[in-house]
């Protein structure tokens, strides 16, 4: 994602693909200071507790920032990877790696996140969500995910935040699943356990 005003301190701009199809390929993100992607163990650690349900998922990623997430997920067998970046120096740089890599059901959309989830809906079964943690938005994107139609019945929600501060009120139907913290990063998977709905 990229963070206004906050980052992880100083690092390359180069984020390499744990595991799959393009395990072990590095590749460049745009040059914007505020990008924030989500350091290495946490994504392995992530992925590890997603296992075999990345396996033809349709994945929204919809902070993208570096868009390692999605691009992950699509390494390790998902269907399809949205990626939502109001960023044009960001969404130009997403799209020229995707050409690079070949990644097909990827998809970029430049577009702002709130706006993005107003648009009409199509169901997610794996979303990535990872805002700014200043700008509020968690519990709203949440709200919009979960009342606007965009999240499969045994949705998996992939959330980052500080790990300073309580993660504001998500809807009923997020049971948690996995927590865990890696410095000041508090990273959780929800499972959507709704009516109907197959167990995790």
């Amino acid at each position: 994602m990229v963070r206004a005003g906050n980052s992880r301190g100083a690092q390359s701009r180069v984020i390499r693909i744990i595991g799959g199809t393009w395990r072990g390929r590095r590749f460049r993100f745009a040059d914007v200071p505020d990008i924030r992607p989500t350091p290495d163990r946490v994504r392995e650690t992530l992925f590890n507790w997603l296992g075999a349900r990345v396996v033809g998922a349709r994945c929204l990623d919809l902070f993208a920032g570096s868009g390692a997430l999605g691009l992950e997920a699509l390494s390790r067998g998902a269907a399809s990877a949205v990626l939502v970046e109001q960023n044009a120096v960001v969404t130009r740089s997403l799209t020229e790696l995707i050409t690079t890599l070949g990644a097909q059901g990827a998809r970029v959309e430049r577009d702002d996140a709130l706006r993005f989830l107003g648009r009409t809906p199509t169901p997610f079964d794996i979303v990535f969500l990872d805002p700014p943690f200043a700008a509020g938005l968690l519990a709203k994107s949440a709200e919009l995910l979960e009342h606007h139609g965009w999240l499969a019945p045994d949705a998996l929600i992939y959330v980052e935040s500080s790990a300073r501060e309580p993660l504001p009120p998500l809807p009923a139907s997020w049971q948690p699943f996995r927590a865990k913290q890696a410095g000041e990063v508090g990273y959780h998977l929800f499972a959507r356990a709704v009516r109907g709905a197959e167990p995790v």
